[in-house]
């Protein structure tokens, strides 16, 4: 009996987490605090905070920005040139 209990708890709590999402609200906090986070972010508490949320909820965006931070950016590709039908060219 108290098997089923237990498991009866742990798809009640399965079911609450799946509904409630905790994950995608912070996510969208995260992203929110970093789109329009403004001067909290820039402190050091801020910052300790976005960081910390950050490698909660998207652990390997963390581990890639982590390691990826000094690379050099990626070359440009060259202009696009349209066509014109002015005789000049």
């Amino acid at each position: 009996m108290l098997d089923l209990l237990i498991a009866a708890a742990i798809l009640a709590a399965g079911y609450a987490l799946g509904r409630l999402r905790p994950w995608d609200r912070l996510d969208t906090w995260l992203w929110r605090r970093f789109t329009f986070g403004g001067a909290w972010v820039r402190t050091p508490r801020g910052r300790a905070v976005t960081l910390a949320v950050h490698a909660l909820v998207r652990p390997a965006a963390t581990v890639h920005a982590w390691r990826h931070r000094h690379d050099p950016p990626p070359e440009r590709a060259a202009p696009v040139r349209f066509r014109t039908t002015d005789p000049s060219d």
